[in-house]
């Protein structure tokens, strides 16, 4: 097996592995640092979800960067992809058709002024289609935080027990992958600057399943969009060109269930082989608006309201 071409089910297993302790003990680190204050500078898109930026976001991907070099070497292998310019990226290949990505706080914002629980930390594991493990642990969802993982044969979400291994934690998860039968009406959006409340009202009118949906914006969502999809509480999300670090397991979730995630504008599927590097913000992005769900009927309902709005994530 070349090194631009390692074995996928290989890499996934030393992911199972090696990761969930880790992410655990990087969920610890964010607790604690939240404590703290911890803002630095360093992003100037001039929207505060996207500008937040502390050091825990700097410290959490520097220890999973690490531990990713310092576990299976196979690992080394693969593209690394982290939202932070920090850790020992260089030890990782430059091309190869496997990439690991990072999101080390998601939610910095709220995070950052302590104004809710839904933080977590993301590492995701993708080809150029898209991904194929994903595996997050919101610190603060919980007495003792809240896990998802996702392959392509199981989907488990639920809570952490320090007494347990993390891997053994995970192992005992219910398996959720099968469609929920019914789910909730929630539709995260974000991405659209001073119109994300908007957007989100517009959606509430959305007629669904006997009643509407309802579009909820980063302010207005109780806890981590990932779990929340995961367990049917939400539906899908409604997004502006969101990065790679953190939507890409929304879309695992849809896709293992029947789903997708498609370009608004044209109806295709989502991919990695299209994207732009926003410079205000340090951060590589699918471009356009991308709607997602498990429910083909809400994908097409939610291309429908947004395919004419405009492409452009910044105006000015």
């Amino acid at each position: 097996m070349s090194s631009e071409n390692p074995d996928t089910q290989q890499v996934i297993q030393a992911l199972q592995q090696s990761l969930p302790s880790v992410m655990r003990w990087a969920g610890a680190v964010a607790k604690r640092l939240r404590t703290y204050d911890i803002t630095v500078g360093g992003k100037a898109s001039g929207n505060a979800n996207t500008d937040a930026l502390t050091l825990a976001d700097l410290s959490v991907q520097e220890l999973l960067v690490a531990a990713l070099r310092d576990s299976d070497p196979i690992l080394r292998s693969c593209r690394i992809e982290g939202e932070e310019e920090t850790g020992d990226m260089q030890r990782f290949a430059e091309h190869s058709r496997l990439a690991i990505a990072i999101d080390p706080i998601d939610g910095t914002k709220q995070y950052r002024d302590r104004t809710g629980n839904g933080y977590s930390v993301i590492c995701h594991l993708h080809t150029d289609e898209t991904p194929l493990y994903s595996l997050v642990f919101a610190p603060e969802m919980g007495e003792h935080g809240t896990w998802v993982e996702v392959t392509d044969q199981r989907i488990a979400c639920g809570p952490d027990d320090p007494n347990q291994h993390a891997r053994s934690v995970l192992d005992s998860l219910p398996d959720l992958t099968q469609p929920v039968k019914s789910p909730g009406p929630g539709v995260y959006l974000i991405g659209f600057q001073d119109l994300d409340t908007q957007r989100a009202r517009q959606v509430d009118l959305l007629p669904w399943a006997g009643s509407h949906l309802a579009g909820r914006t980063s302010d207005e969502m109780q806890g981590s969009i990932y779990p929340l999809m995961s367990t049917g509480e939400y539906i899908g999300s409604l997004i502006h060109s969101p990065n790679i670090y953190d939507f890409p397991v929304s879309m695992h979730i849809a896709r293992v269930r029947g789903g997708d995630a498609v370009w608004a504008h044209n109806g295709q599927p989502v991919h990695y082989r299209t994207l732009w590097m926003d410079e205000r913000a340090g951060m590589l992005r699918y471009p356009g608006i991308v709607a997602c769900s498990e429910s083909r009927e809400v994908i097409d309902r939610l291309c429908e309201l947004s395919a004419g709005w405009p492409q452009e994530r910044y105006i000015n």
